[in-house]
């Protein structure tokens, strides 16, 4: 099944490896890239900036903590049998040494 962009467009819950509390992300169309999304994610009490897409069932996205340079990425797979609500992958930081973890996004009902 090969997710769109629309797919992808709402509230998601993300699991991440170790960490307790889950992080919320919202996901709204691109204003300038028709075929993407940016959005926000609450970690940590900072707002943190998204943007990305879904190209043939990968997930791409990257985070900036502020708005101008990548601090971290979230690559990841729409899981078959799903239908669009769950990715699987890797979140890595861009930090110095990087930091891999693994996440499950899943998408939340709307509100």
């Amino acid at each position: 099944m090969d997710t769109s962009q629309a797919q992808l467009l709402g509230r998601w819950r993300a699991e991440l490896q170790g960490r307790s509390a889950p992080v919320l992300l919202q996901l709204t169309p691109h204003p300038l890239l028709r075929e993407s999304v940016h959005g926000t994610l609450q970690r940590d009490g900072s707002m943190v900036l998204l943007s990305g897409d879904v190209d043939q069932g990968q997930l791409t996205l990257e985070e900036s903590t502020d708005g101008k340079h990548i601090s971290a990425n979230w690559l990841g797979t729409v899981q078959d049998g799903s239908c669009g609500k769950e990715i699987r992958g890797i979140w890595s930081s861009d930090t110095t040494p990087p930091i891999s973890i693994p996440f499950v996004l899943r998408k939340q009902a709307p509100e």
